[in-house]
């Protein structure tokens, strides 16, 4: 059985950092595009990090503009873990955040293109 569990989310002043942490098990997803989602409440589920195998043993990552700059993802397949490094974070950062798998190797936005999803770790920046 696949489960995702993220964790790492909580309570932080604007300014500071928060590195969460998504492990897999139950299968293996080198292979697959992973990515980082999140919802405010009463908004949709936004994109906000993706990672997927690149050609050249390299890794390709892409960002929401909102996060760019200061949002790093990475994975370590060894581990069968993803991470997002959150650094100057913002109370709009304020949200559930997801880890979640893609159907394919390839990166995508949408909700709809990711099959497996963790249940969510809280992350809350205070203005």
């Amino acid at each position: 059985q696949v489960q995702l569990v993220e964790s790492g989310g909580g309570l932080v002043q604007a300014g500071g950092s928060l590195r969460l942490s998504c492990a897999a098990s139950g299968r293996t997803f080198s292979s697959y595009a992973m990515a980082w989602f999140r919802q405010a409440p009463g908004k949709e589920r936004e994109f906000v990090a993706g990672i997927r195998w690149r050609a050249g043993s390299a890794y390709y990552a892409d960002y929401a503009d909102s996060v760019k700059g200061r949002f790093t993802i990475s994975r370590d397949n060894a581990r069968n873990t993803m991470y997002l490094q959150m650094n100057s974070l913002k109370p709009e950062d304020t949200a559930v955040y997801y880890c979640a798998v893609a159907k394919a190797p390839s990166l995508a936005a949408p909700v709809y293109d990711y099959e497996y999803w963790g249940q969510g770790t809280q992350v809350t920046v205070s203005s």
